[in-house]
C-alpha cells in the first residue's frame, strides 16, 4: 500500500527537509533601532486609534494627522519586519543604513507637523468631553513619536556615517 499512486506519504522531519525559516535577529531587538522602532510602531498606533475613535472626520486638521500616523505605521511596521528577518542582508545593493535615515528624518519632519496640527486643533470648549480627551492624547502620544522619531534619526545618521564603529582602528592595526 505504500507504493500505490494517490496515497499520502508522511516523512519524519530532517534537518534538511524543512524549508528555510528566516532566522529572527535578536541583537537588533536589543540594538537603539530596534527598541525604537517598537516605540513608534506603539506609540504611533495610540496616535491614529486615539482620532480614529473621534469624530476627526467633522474638523479636516485631524485627517492630516491620521495620514501621517497611519503612513508612518505602516512604513515602521515594514522596516521593522525587514530588520527583524534579516531581509536587509538579502538586498545588499540598498543603502540601508541611508535609506533608514532619510526615512526618520521625513517622520520626524512630518511628525513636528502632525502634532502641532493636532495640538492646536484640540478645543477644551468641546461639546463632546471624550473627544477632547482623546484628541489631547494622541497630541500628546504624537509628540512622543516625533521624538522617537527624532532620535531614531540620530542613531541611523551614526549608523550611517559608521560613527561607534572600530572601522579606522582596524584599518591601521591590518596594515602594520
Amino acid at each position: 500500500m505504500a507504493g500505490l499512486p494517490g496515497t499520502a506519504r508522511t516523512r519524519s522531519g530532517s534537518p534538511g527537509s524543512a524549508a528555510a525559516l528566516p532566522a529572527l535577529d535578536g541583537a537588533f531587538l536589543r540594538s537603539p533601532l530596534g527598541g525604537l522602532m517598537v516605540a513608534q510602531f506603539v506609540l504611533g498606533l495610540l496616535v491614529w486609534a486615539l482620532i480614529a475613535d473621534t469624530t476627526y472626520h467633522l474638523h479636516a486638521a485631524y485627517g492630516w494627522v491620521m495620514f501621517v500616523s497611519i503612513f508612518f505605521w505602516i512604513v515602521t511596521l515594514l522596516f521593522f519586519m525587514t530588520y527583524l528577518l534579516q531581509l536587509q542582508l538579502k538586498f545588499y545593493v540598498i543603502p540601508w543604513p541611508l535609506v533608514l535615515m532619510i526615512f526618520n528624518a521625513a517622520a520626524t519632519v512630518l511628525y513636528v507637523t502632525a502634532f502641532v496640527t493636532c495640538a492646536a486643533a484640540v478645543q477644551p470648549t468641546s461639546w463632546r468631553q471624550w473627544d477632547y480627551n482623546r484628541r489631547a492624547a494622541a497630541s500628546f502620544f504624537a509628540c512622543l513619536a516625533m521624538i522617537a522619531y527624532g532620535v531614531s534619526t540620530f542613531f541611523s545618521f551614526r549608523a550611517w556615517k559608521g560613527l561607534g564603529s572600530n572601522a579606522a582602528t582596524s584599518q591601521v592595526s591590518d596594515h602594520v
